[in-house]
């Protein structure tokens, strides 16, 4: 049995699926051309990450294909129900790349409150002609211990970002619409550790109160955050989406940043992917990653571990 990975997949991934009798093709297809080759190919499971869309005309066009894998969390490059609909199995990853995204989140956190985006934009420039006057600029650093992170979304990845939080001393409070509480297992390296339990609010009490806000919802029809939303957020606050491009009002934040509303703002996905657009790319104020939340070497052997187990769980071995 064939499997493509046109998105790519991780050697242990590959080893897996090998290893349960499976060949796996890893030929990056164009969009246009997925549909002929899957068919030409007598492909069975197609597995993508973000890149590659899996809609309504391939699934139809497919009638061999059995599962569509999605390396990662969300799922809105394919067309779930339908494929489902149609008898195929859609399996993602949702647990493997937590850690990493959360990662990403305080390396989006650290870089706004020292300046280190920016920093590293000027001192190629001017750091041999006008070291003191960057020092300067860059004196009025804050610390995240202390402060105060709102989670607006407190799944998987919210509650990993919480756990890293709790453990650099933030005090963490968090909204989401179907999530009541957690329990938040903080562990530390010789075995100890703490439960925190944290209770969700209404999302306007965790904009008011929070020093930082960190987004992790899926896509949605309308922004999160809009002008109103920034509006109630303390001035001088920090925002971070390794989400979903579309959830933060691009134009809104923007004002928001030029009239210091808010202090900085870390993004790793954007409305116009994969063509940002220039206002965000070049502001001084964000700090920029071309959507590599899920992109660690670990991440993606458990990502590709998981996919071959789910797929052998399904089909078998062969």
């Amino acid at each position: 049995m064939k499997v493509l990975a046109n998105d790519g997949i991780s050697k242990s991934g590959i080893a897996a699926l090998e290893k349960g009798g499976y060949e796996v093709i890893t030929t990056k297809v164009a969009q246009e051309q997925v549909a002929n080759y899957i068919n030409e190919k007598g492909i069975e499971v197609v597995l993508v990450r973000s890149a590659t869309k899996i809609r309504k005309d391939i699934i139809d066009a497919c009638p061999g294909l059995k599962i569509i894998g999605r390396g990662g969390v969300g799922m809105d490059n394919i067309d779930v129900e339908y494929a489902r609909s149609k008898g195929i199995h859609v399996i993602n990853t949702p647990a493997s790349s937590s850690e990493s995204v959360a990662e990403l989140v305080f390396a989006h956190l650290f870089s706004g409150v020292r300046f280190l985006h920016d920093a590293n934009r000027n001192m190629p420039l001017e750091g041999d002609s006008n070291f003191d006057g960057l020092k300067k600029a860059y004196a009025n650093g804050t610390e995240l211990r202390g402060k105060t992170l709102g989670i607006i979304g407190f799944g998987r990845i919210g509650q990993a970002v919480a756990k890293m939080a709790l453990g650099l001393g933030m005090r963490v409070i968090a909204a989401d619409s179907f999530i009541d509480k957690a329990s938040i297992r903080v562990e530390f390296y010789n075995g100890q550790f703490i439960d925190v339990e944290i209770l969700t609010e209404p999302l306007h009490d965790v904009l008011k109160h929070s020093d930082f806000i960190t987004l992790h919802v899926p896509s949605q029809e309308k922004y999160i955050i809009d002008a109103e939303e920034l509006a109630l957020m303390k001035d001088g606050a920090g925002i971070v989406n390794c989400a979903r491009g579309g959830v933060i009002n691009e134009v809104a934040l923007v004002e928001a940043l030029d009239n210091e509303k808010i202090a900085f703002a870390g993004l790793d996905v954007f409305e116009k992917e994969p063509q940002p657009e220039i206002q965000i790319l070049m502001h001084p104020k964000i700090s920029l990653t071309p959507h590599i939340g899920a992109a660690t070497l670990e991440a993606q052997d458990r990502i590709g571990t998981e996919l071959a187990e789910q797929i052998i769980g399904l089909l078998g071995k062969k």
